[in-house]
């Protein structure tokens, strides 16, 4: 189908008068660079387009914004991109600065026309998308190893804490208490922008944010038959977030119906594309064991357990908190990797953070306020991972108690979760 010029020129005249607004101002913070692509990879919702308009600042007039999820657009190939920039300029007298590209995994091949503006390096060219898809292989292969990829998730708590207007400096002890207060909020229903702001309609938000990812996101972007198995995984992998799970397992519970496990795994990774989850691996020296089943579960934000969850379980929200937290930090540190430890005893370390060869921080998330609420396993399970990995640097990270403990000429550290989140937590 060939591109509407007249809706084309329509959208382009109206993003050119149209007000923007600012929203929370977010921690991402990437390079402006002509010889490379900046991707910034999210969750549907996150809030990658107000983004992209704090990335505009200033230089709004020299900026064009590119939503392939709006109408006018949906029939724009890759070939009409160069199209849409001449348009722009007829339209303002000049050419743009910065171009940005909006949900362009919508736009099939976008990777061979943004290769080819690249090789002009006349503009500083950004690109957003809700598909994991865009971290590709072949993606990286066609823009030639041009490209920073970053990641953007729902608010952390400290843009929470912003978007409330609460500030964290110099706290008394019944202002740190409010603070903990507002974690409860922000655990139980997370940090996507629209539901921090709204006050009645948080939960009817959430359910349908489940139900767009559901349909637009895995079902229909990747025209799945099984709309019930692809429900039914959703489903399940969000209400066993911050487990480990195996396939096999899966199977059990589909017990009724008959699948293969190349379907799930199939299906798993359409999921997993659009960036509600996040598989973790379990840390061994051999790659295979590392890539292999099970896997341990976390979510784009801990709001998306209020459609599936049958109980309130604080010290699993904890963890998935956290995870995301270490996420975040590896826009910093692209060298980052999060594991999870586990040994052949069953004993178990939440969080095995490995940057290069050196193994950098071992963390366990539990919820107590006392060092006599903390399960003595979690403990030795900590020691059990220092010895085998020779890692000293160890966390216990609790719900509101702060300590030192020295054990086996071992140092643990114990760290509120509000004090490990507000002071943006970087591994040693």
């Amino acid at each position: 189908m060939l591109m509407q010029h007249a809706l084309v020129r329509d959208y382009i005249v109206e993003w050119m008068k149209r007000e923007i607004v600012k929203g929370v101002s977010r921690e991402l913070e990437v390079p402006r660079r002509k010889d490379r692509v900046i991707s910034v990879i999210g969750p549907r919702r996150a809030g990658k387009t107000y983004y992209f308009y704090q990335l505009m600042g200033e230089d709004r007039a020299n900026s064009l914004y590119l939503n392939f999820e709006d109408t006018r657009l949906m029939d724009v190939t890759f070939k009409d991109i160069r199209d849409l920039i001449r348009i722009y300029i007829e339209a303002a007298g000049k050419a743009p600065r910065n171009i940005f590209f909006d949900e362009v995994q919508n736009v099939k091949n976008w990777e061979l026309a943004i290769r080819e503006l690249l090789d002009l390096q006349h503009y500083n060219m950004f690109v957003t998308g809700s598909s994991s898809k865009l971290l590709s292989r072949e993606i990286a292969t066609q823009l030639r190893g041009r490209t920073f990829f970053y990641l953007l998730l729902p608010f952390s708590f400290r843009e929470f804490l912003r978007a409330k207007n609460v500030f964290t400096e110099k706290m008394t002890m019944d202002e740190a208490a409010k603070i903990r207060g507002y974690l409860k909020e922000y655990l139980e229903f997370g940090g996507f922008p629209e539901v921090v702001f709204e006050e009645a309609e948080k939960e009817r938000i959430l359910k349908e944010y489940f139900e767009m990812i559901l349909f637009r996101d895995i079902v229909e972007r990747h025209k799945l038959k099984n709309i019930s198995l692809a429900r039914f995984l959703l489903s399940f992998l969000l209400q066993n977030f911050s487990k480990e799970i195996s396939v096999n397992k899966i199977l059990k519970s589909l017990s009724s119906q008959r699948f293969g496990k190349n379907t799930l795994y199939s299906y798993i990774d359409k999921i997993q594309d659009s960036v509600a989850l996040f598989v973790l691996n379990r840390f061994s020296l051999r790659v295979y064991q590392r890539e292999s089943w099970p896997k341990k579960i976390y979510l784009c934000d801990t709001g998306l357990t209020k459609v599936v969850r049958f109980s309130e379980d604080i010290g699993k929200l904890m963890e998935n908190c956290v995870f995301l937290e270490l996420l975040r930090l590896t826009n910093k540190k692209p060298m980052l990797e999060i594991y999870y430890w586990k040994n052949h005893e069953g004993a178990e370390v939440d969080f095995l953070l490995k940057e290069g060869v050196e193994i950098k921080e071992l963390i366990q998330v539990t919820y107590a306020s006392g060092r006599d609420e903390i399960d003595e396993r979690e403990v030795k399970s900590l020691l059990k991972a220092s010895k085998e990995t020779g890692c000293k640097n160890l966390r216990i990270i609790t719900w509101n108690y702060e300590g030192i403990d020295k054990i086996d000429n071992r140092t643990i550290k114990f760290t509120p979760l509000w004090r490990w989140l507000i002071a943006e937590p970087v591994s040693a």
